[in-house]
């Protein structure tokens, strides 16, 4: 794997509530200069970030319901971000359905985002975190069940973040849909495990750190 192969697989993320209009535009110049493969941010900074983002190749991922996963307008802010110009969008699942055990609603509320922006890359986070490995495997399902591009591990605003067990669980549960890894990965070393345990992609604000890591290893894939 090369450096801009390693690049294209990380979705450089600012999440945080007080993210500032500087501290995006910071991030999306990032972005540009080391050839992410997407920005990611929550749906208030969407048209900043698109507007940043403007005639570069860097993707425009927006998060939904997020982060707690609970919303009941999920659909609707997906459809906003659609129509905004989003390419990716990042939902989060209804983790308390999930531990009612009540998995029709979950995928209806994944089917309800995925009808809502149809042509865009959809990622369905998980919250692993708050899973059991039954409910992991599950949710994954749910996801494919739905028409889902993505499963994704974590929101990063939970009780945990991402872990290679997980992430592994869920390459072999997802049937055939691709793995982001996110939450808690600061490092080259995390990235590494995440990406050796099945990760197709990585999301983190620590992407310029990934890669400088990258650039002191001997990793070859």
């Amino acid at each position: 794997m090369t450096k801009q192969e390693l690049a294209k697989r990380i979705d450089h993320t600012l999440l945080k509530p007080d993210a500032t209009a500087e501290q995006i535009k910071a991030l999306c110049a990032e972005a540009v200069e080391n050839g992410f493969g997407a920005v990611c941010v929550n749906s208030g900074r969407a048209a900043l970030a698109k507007e940043c983002l403007a005639g570069t190749d860097v993707k425009l991922c927006v998060v939904v319901g997020f982060p707690l996963g609970c919303s009941v307008a999920k659909a609707a802010e997906a459809k906003v971000m659609a129509d905004l110009g989003a390419q990716e969008i990042d939902m989060v699942l209804d983790v308390g359905r999930a531990k009612d055990g009540d998995w029709e609603a979950v995928e209806a509320d994944i089917q309800a985002v995925r009808n809502a922006c149809p042509d865009q890359t959809l990622k369905v986070i998980l919250e692993t975190c708050l899973l059991t490995e039954p409910e992991i495997v599950r949710a994954c399902q749910a996801a494919k069940n739905t028409g889902a591009d993505f499963v994704k591990t974590s929101t990063g605003f939970s009780a945990g973040g991402a872990k290679a067990h997980d992430v592994a669980l869920m390459k072999q549960s997802a049937g055939g849909i691709p793995v982001k890894a996110s939450g808690g990965i600061r490092t080259w070393a995390d990235a590494k495990a995440m990406l050796e345990a099945g990760a197709d992609r990585i999301g983190a604000s620590a992407g310029i750190a990934i890669l400088k890591g990258w650039e002191e290893s001997t990793w070859e894939t």
